[in-house]
Formats: structure tokens, sequence, C-alpha cells
């Protein structure tokens, strides 16, 4: 599957979409820790989620994918 994305996202935007995927999957199966997830990532009028940890940790997992830290392969144990 070949999808179209832009060159770059914002750390903003790049938070926002994974926003929206885990609410299009909490919409699907009502998990709770999903939706307890979502709960500290929505955002204050100020733009930050309710939980600035969150923020910490989102900045956190971008570093450690630009520097190719990311492990996303299937290992079955």
């Amino acid at each position: 599957m070949s999808v179209q994305l832009p060159a770059m996202l914002t750390e903003k935007q790049a938070f926002d979409a994974m926003y929206e995927f885990l609410a299009q999957w909490f919409r699907r199966t009502r998990n709770d820790e999903i939706g307890s997830l979502l709960g500290s990532m929505s955002t204050l009028p100020d733009g930050f989620p309710a939980d600035q940890g969150i923020w910490d940790d989102w900045l956190k997992a971008i570093e450690q994918a630009r520097s190719g830290g990311v492990d996303t392969d299937l290992s079955l144990t």
C-alpha cells in the first residue's frame, strides 16, 4: 500500500495523528486503557496535553524514532 504523506509533520501534527489513530481504535474496541490514555492526551486551551508527562514522553519518542532507535520488527518467541 502506498500513501502520499507530507514530507514532514510538526511534532504537534504527528501527536494529533497519533491521537486520532488511538481514538479510532478506541471507538472500535472500547478498551478502557486506551480511553484513559486518550484522556491524558487530550489538549487544554494552551494546546498541550492535560498530562504534561505525555508531551515529554512524546518528544522522547520522536527523538528515538529520528535516531533510528525504534524496533518495529515482529518478534515471535
